[in-house]
């Protein structure tokens, strides 16, 4: 089973957009653990660290088929996602199937916030995190398109 298509596209966005963002950074830190660490801030405040380490978790439980890059990768009781830096510096690592496997795990994260939390709540939680950017009216979830 892969993450529904509408999905991967908003965690595509999302990493795209940390990517530009990260450019005047001094923090070297990848685009994918830079949205997973503000989904992880703005879902803690609503389903406290507990409840975010427990979807993150089974997110990542769910992306691993799909991404064999994300093996040696924990989330930890602070929700924070711990061994993908490890995963990025390795020399011998292409540098698209780490991308990938976190885009894969965020949009794992994302279908289960829509899953159990709704989309019009998901998308208030994206705009949350991403308060100047421009989500669609609708999140395409579960294969869907709208």
């Amino acid at each position: 089973m892969t993450a529904a298509p509408g999905m991967r596209d908003l965690a595509q966005r999302l990493v795209t957009y940390e990517a530009g963002a990260g450019e005047t950074s001094a923090v070297a830190e990848s685009p994918a653990l830079l949205v997973f660490e503000k989904l992880r801030q703005s879902l803690g405040e609503f389903v406290g660290v507990a409840g975010f380490q427990s979807l993150a978790s089974r997110a990542l439980t769910l992306a691993r088929p799909e991404a064999p890059s994300l093996s040696a990768a924990w989330v930890a009781a602070d929700g924070t996602l711990q061994g993908l830096g490890a995963i990025e510096t390795q020399i011998e690592m292409d540098k698209n199937q780490v991308g990938d496997g976190g885009i894969i795990l965020i949009a794992r994260l994302l279908g289960l916030l829509c899953l159990f939390l709704g989309e019009a709540l998901t998308l208030s939680l994206l705009r949350n995190a991403w308060p100047g950017e421009v989500f669609d009216e609708r999140i395409p979830a579960h294969g869907r398109t709208t």
